[in-house]
């Protein structure tokens, strides 16, 4: 039954200034009110709600002002890059500063490549992409680069065993 999200929401204080900045993401608008905003993440697929309210006051929490986006693997190389253009800092999140990102959250058995950034009123942002989904090893959070090193290490240990 269930083929995936459709809509998440998140609180904003200015919705002009919200409009500019998901736009800067490459989002287009697929419907706007006096204080509301739907953007397309996929069209058709799946849209993001911004409200302007005052419960934009709420503290931060990852279950209450978080959102993460899918991109793919190969994005994630130049995401950085991608996020300077648009003038758009990467945030420290889990102890990893903006250098040291896009980091490797270990969610075994899954292992996903991610990236933070806050929009104007603190929401947490996330550009993730999945890397295994089929992880059986133990690991660390670390950095993308450690995991690209990791896992052709691995791979090049296995290619000298098969000899």
């Amino acid at each position: 039954m269930i083929k995936g999200l459709y809509e998440a929401h998140l609180p904003v204080s200015n919705l002009k200034t919200s409009i500019d900045f998901y736009k800067k993401l490459d989002l287009e608008i697929a419907y706007q009110q006096e204080n509301l905003v739907f953007f397309w993440i996929e069209k058709g697929r799946s849209w993001l709600g911004l409200w302007e309210t005052d419960k934009v006051k709420t503290p931060y929490h990852p279950s209450l002002r978080h959102i993460a986006f899918q991109i793919d693997r190969d994005d994630m190389l130049n995401i950085k890059r991608w996020l300077e253009e648009r003038a758009i800092e990467v945030s420290t999140n889990f102890g990893f500063s903006p250098e040291k990102q896009p980091l490797v959250l270990p969610n075994n058995p899954q292992a996903h490549a991610a990236i933070y950034f806050k929009d104007p009123d603190g929401n947490s942002i996330e550009l993730m992409a999945p890397l295994r989904l089929d992880v059986k090893e133990e690991f660390n959070m670390m950095t993308l680069d450690e995991w690209n090193l990791t896992k052709s290490m691995i791979s090049t240990t296995k290619k000298h065993s098969n000899k």
